[in-house]
């Protein structure tokens, strides 16, 4: 279908990474033509002037802010002040000189890590303020959190249309496998590609695998976002997901599958597991903007493997 915003001008923030890059392809294959992407080597969001200088040169009408500062449970723990610094003090800036420069519509993507720790399984919308976020990233979490109490601010006072999504963790190809700051799914796919390759007898993995996690494919959760986009105003936050879990000990035996990994697993209980339950009501997305995940796990895995392996054998950077 073709987006309302074609021939319009938007703004993707980080629409260089991961995420961005497929929300870009989306909003090109939905007519949008007029896509300005704000490279950090060029524009520092982090400033009042890098914001500024990236809103006059896009001239946005929607501004869709990707843009993050991210990474797994070891790069939450090293980096907790980092990580709440620099996507707090960008987020909130953005916003207001958004506002400020006359955006018509300003696309807010969260984080599923600002659910508290023990939210009841499926997550809704309505529980986001029961507790406190699991310590390992609860800066990251929060930081993003104070976003949608902004946006709902804004939305309010000025009459400023923000909306907000949170995804669950998401997976697909041209994820960050560096294995400092990689998430789950690429660093066990990695994992278990070089023990295969190598011969090894085993793999090591954090925690018990007790814990639980759901995944989204990245083709998925940017179809979800230009759909929100496109049809959703309101201030209430959506959750973007598939709404399954699976425990990381399933999980693993998943991945060492479909890699041909035959060695053994060695859990170490001392590293963290993370929240211990992760899974998201999804009903809202799908009754107000017409969201439904589309990728099948096990197809969306084999993608992903696929990619790795063909950029580990053509020697494209990780």
């Amino acid at each position: 279908m073709t987006s309302p915003w074609a021939g319009r001008r938007v703004m993707v923030t980080g629409g260089a990474g991961f995420l961005g890059r497929a929300v870009v392809r989306r909003l090109e294959a939905s007519g949008v033509t007029g896509v300005f992407v704000p490279r950090s080597a060029d524009y520092d969001l982090r400033t009042a002037d890098g914001i500024d200088r990236a809103l006059a040169d896009g001239r946005p009408e929607l501004v869709i802010h990707l843009a993050a500062v991210v990474g797994g449970i070891g790069a939450n723990r090293e980096n907790p002040g980092r990580f709440f610094h620099d996507n707090a003090i960008m987020g909130i800036q953005l916003m207001e000189r958004a506002r400020l420069a006359g955006v018509a519509k300003y696309v807010q993507v969260g984080t599923v890590c600002s659910y508290p720790k023990l939210t009841p399984v499926p997550f809704r919308e309505d529980d986001l303020w029961s507790g406190y976020p699991e310590e390992t990233n609860a800066p990251y979490g929060l930081a993003k959190k104070m976003l949608l109490v902004q946006g709902q601010a804004y939305r309010e006072q000025y009459g400023f249309d923000v909306i907000h999504l949170i995804p669950v963790n998401l997976y697909g190809p041209g994820d960050n496998f560096d294995p400092a700051s990689s998430h789950v799914i690429p660093a066990l796919i990695r994992k278990c590609v070089e023990a295969r390759d190598a011969g090894a007898d085993h793999i090591d993995a954090w925690g018990t695998g007790s814990a639980s996690r759901e995944f989204l494919y990245v083709d998925d959760a940017a179809e979800g976002i230009v759909l929100a986009a496109d049809r959703y105003d309101d201030g209430d936050p959506a959750n973007l997901g598939v709404g399954a879990e699976i425990t990381i000990r399933d999980l693993v035996e998943f991945i060492a599958r479909l890699t041909g990994f035959t060695g053994e697993v060695s859990w170490d209980p001392t590293k963290p597991d993370g929240q211990p339950r992760r899974a998201l009501d999804t009903s809202r997305a799908r009754e107000r903007f017409g969201f439904v995940a589309r990728t099948t796990f096990e197809d969306g895995l084999r993608a992903t493997i696929g990619w790795w392996e063909h950029a580990t054998t053509s020697g494209r950077p990780a």
